[in-house]
């Protein structure tokens, strides 16, 4: 710390007598400088007997002038005299007596102090200085060399540009002379190690080496290095890694103001721009920042809007765009003028990446034509990465919020509709969130339903079927326990039981109600098991028996689950080789255009398609991709009676499946209900189509008692006759590509409760010969159905 006077500890002395001697030296060996020189300089400090004593006075310099910059064209070379920011100065004081004029022009002193700002405060510079001073006596007087090196770097304010300017101060002592004064103080080795360990600490230094035992006599020479781009750089870096920097307005001007350094470019304006799917999120200074939202915190627009702007090209070509003046720009947009108006002349666009996506641009503009140029770009390459992992971060953060969102309202959505959830999201943190009950409204509106069933034939019927033969085999086992539990010790009560078992039995036979399972279950549990407690002790073979009861039954369950076991095991196998056939096949629709899918496992499975231009971002749909999505569905459909019936021999129980597809050409809008979290029809007219879906599997053929869906073929149901054109169409090219058998029935059925006219095609699926079925790609099926004739239902 300072002296309570504040005065710097050590005598410091200005003197020109080294580098005096310097010349001498130079002199004697005939280096560096010619002898004429050297001689003239000898005649005239003779004529100059100051100059060899201390100097007090500064204006002494002034007075032989022409001579001291002599004197110090060996300390500072002539050649550079106009670039180089050097000083001479006091030793270990900032106090300037000579300097280039670079070095005055930007790193000038005010009353002959060093004026620049630098990165430690008053207090760190003088123990900086009182530490150099004692390193340069222990390694001249004690022979401790130990380097320290302090990192001194100052910033400037360029006079010409308002810039700051970044500068390493680099201090050569060459020209500086220790002088002892009196004898010199011993140290021990023990006290050089404590001084070591103490470097921080000049308290201690101070009195294990009295500074009033040494001067310090001659100048020392200050040379700043232009560091103002690494500075810069590692400024950025800091920046960056907050969160704020491009959240908050003081951070966003800060970084422009950086970069303004960096480049050189006073006037530039900076300007981020982020990508989410079809929209960008701009962030600029003039916006009101401080959310702390890369949404929030920014203007949005949707990428259609800069369509064929400068802006456009740098997201298509992924490569930075420079233009030095706008007004020879050819082809401006209105976002090239609208730059213009504002004054705009020069712009620099460069791509934002994070391992080879594009996240973003980052966008220059500046006043002046030629501002911003090739030689900028290459500069600001080099710093866009580092924007690219402030823009992810920032796209992380609000993503993670999103998800967060759209978890909490509506779990789990299909990644064909998650960007209309997303935009949903954003809006609710865009208005804030604690100010809003709930996201908006999500409405799809004139899209197109797809809808297909393959049902489990007679499912509920052998579903009570196995019902009634595991209780009616839980019963018997029951009844041989109380059987032979009477044998062994006759008890009436005993035969009362037997015969109420045997009317539960009569009574299952017969018929099975909604709610007879649990009553004939709770008669065994509270009626008949509870015997069991007591008359296990009537004789072994009854405890036996007992016990291999107890062992016939599930543990899950507490009773008898063979059959029903045997009839879920064989849906779930069904149920789950459809499915994953779906899924197969779906996950390939996808590619040939983004639509929304769900599917259902009951007693079967069935599964709701919706396409249309309100489901896709850009809004962009083809009337064609309708048709090839149906065409899809129907040979899908094909696939799965092929599978089934292949699987039949496999299965533990006959099951088979029938196969049912309803056509709409009608539109509808579906809404997503917050409260199920799921996609129902909206509207009173749509929802004609929700109930043919659930009561077209029991549809029956006018006129005849015969059910419409059989297994091994297909039901085509639909309303009006330029549907059934359109699948005739699609028939024909499966009975062709051997999918199809040449079967084609045509049935008007039988109304059903609230839904009257319905007709429908039925076909047979090829399964004899799987091996000639051509398998069609997805580029053949669209050539198919672009070549099929136009039919007006779209």
């Amino acid at each position: 710390m300072k002296r309570a006077n504040g005065e710097f500890p050590f005598k410091c002395v200005l003197s020109l007598v080294p580098l005096i001697n310097f010349w001498n030296q130079a002199s004697s060996k005939g280096q560096n400088v010619t002898a004429a020189l050297c001689n003239t300089i000898h005649e005239r400090l003779k004529k100059a007997p100051e100059l060899l004593e201390p100097i007090e006075d500064l204006s002494v310099l002034d007075r032989y002038r022409e001579l001291v910059d002599a004197l110090m064209t060996v300390v500072f070379r002539p050649s550079t005299w106009e670039q180089d920011h050097s000083a001479a100065l006091v030793p270990l004081h900032l106090k300037s007596f000579y300097a280039t004029p670079s070095f005055e022009r930007v790193l000038k002193f005010e009353n002959w102090n060093f004026s620049g700002r630098s990165y430690f405060d008053e207090t760190q510079i003088f123990q900086a200085r009182v530490l150099k001073a004692y390193l340069a006596i222990l390694k001249q007087f004690y022979g401790v060399d130990l380097s320290v090196d302090y990192p001194f770097i100052v910033t400037a304010k360029d006079p010409d540009t308002g810039l700051d300017r970044h500068f390493k101060i680099n201090i050569d002592p060459r020209f500086v002379e220790i002088k002892k004064i009196g004898k010199l103080k011993p140290l021990s080795e023990a006290t050089k190690k404590s001084l070591i360990a103490s470097v921080r600490n000049p308290e201690v230094w101070m009195k294990a080496i009295p500074p009033e035992n040494f001067e310090f006599h001659g100048f020392s020479v200050l040379r700043a290095v232009d560091v103002t781009d690494q500075e810069v750089l590692s400024s950025l870096k800091r920046d960056l890694i907050e969160k704020e920097s491009i959240f908050s307005k003081n951070g966003f001007e800060r970084l422009q103001e950086r970069l303004r350094t960096f480049l050189r470019q006073p006037d530039l304006v900076f300007g981020l721009a982020a990508f989410q799917g079809e929209q960008v999120f701009i962030l600029n200074p003039e916006y009101k920042l401080g959310k702390g939202c890369i949404f929030s915190d920014s203007h949005h627009h949707r990428k259609c809007e800069f369509q064929g702007s400068t802006f456009a090209h740098v997201v298509e070509k992924g490569e930075p765009l420079v233009i030095e003046d706008l007004q020879t720009y050819p082809n401006r947009t209105p976002l090239e003028e609208a730059f213009i108006q504002e004054g705009i002349r020069s712009i620099l666009i460069g791509p934002l990446y994070y391992q080879d996506e594009l996240l973003g641009t980052l966008d220059l503009k500046s006043p002046n034509p030629g501002d911003l140029n090739e030689v900028v770009a290459m500069k600001l390459w080099e710093i866009l990465p580092l924007f690219s992992m402030a823009v992810k971060r920032g796209m992380e953060e609000l993503n993670n919020r999103v998800q967060a969102i759209i978890k909490e309202k509506c779990t789990a959505i299909h990644p064909s509709v998650e960007w209309r959830f997303r935009n949903a999201a954003l809006n609710f943190i865009g208005k804030g969130e604690e100010t809003t009950t709930g996201l908006e409204p999500i409405v799809f509106r004139d899209v197109y339903p797809l809808y297909g069933v393959s049902d489990i034939r007679g499912s509920s019927d052998q579903r009570n079927a196995s019902i009634q033969a595991d209780l009616i085999t839980h019963l018997h086992l029951a009844k041989e326990v109380i059987l032979l539990a009477g044998r062994r010790r006759p008890l009436p009560i005993l035969d009362a039981i037997a015969f109420q078992i045997d009317k539960n039995i009569e009574e299952i036979e017969a018929s099975l109600g909604s709610g007879d399972e649990v009553a004939k279950l709770d008669f065994i549990r509270y009626v008949v098991e509870p015997v069991f407690d007591h008359v296990h002790e009537f004789s072994p073979d009854v405890h036996d028996k007992i016990e291999a009861y107890r062992s016939a039954l599930d543990p899950n369950i507490g009773s008898i689950y063979q059959k029903r076991k045997d009839f879920e095991e064989t849906v779930n196998i069904i149920n789950e080789t459809i499915s994953a056939y779906l899924d197969k096949e779906e996950e390939k629709a996808q590619s040939f255009f983004p639509h929304y899918f769900e599917k259902l496992k009951t007693d079967g499975v069935d599964h709701s398609i919706y396409i249309g231009a309100s489901m896709v971002e850009d809004g962009k749909f083809d009337p064609l991709y309708l048709k090839n999505l149906r065409l899809w569905q129907l040979m899908v459909m094909c696939g799965i009676v092929r599978e089934t019936e292949f699987l039949k021999p496999h299965l533990k129980l006959p099951l088979e499946c029938s196969h049912l597809i309803l056509v709409q050409s009608n539109p509808l809008s579906i809404r997503f209900r917050s409260d199920e979290r799921r996609f129902d029809v909206d509207g009173a007219y749509d929802i004609r189509h929700e109930i043919i879906k659930k009561r077209i599997d029991k549809g029956m053929i006018k006129g005849k008692p015969e059910r419409l869906t059989q297994p091994g073929k297909i039901a085509i149901v639909y309303s009006h006759r330029r549907e059934a054109l359109e699948y005739r169409e699609y028939i024909d090219y499966l009975q062709a590509s051997g999918y199809l058998t040449q079967d084609l029935e045509n049935f008007d059925l039988e109304d059903l409760q609230g839904v009257h006219g319905l007709k429908a095609l039925r076909v047979t699926v090829e399964t004899e010969r799987p091996e000639e079925v051509q398998r069609v790609s997805p580029e053949e099926i669209e050539r198919a159905v672009s070549s099929m004739t136009p039919v007006d239902s779209v």
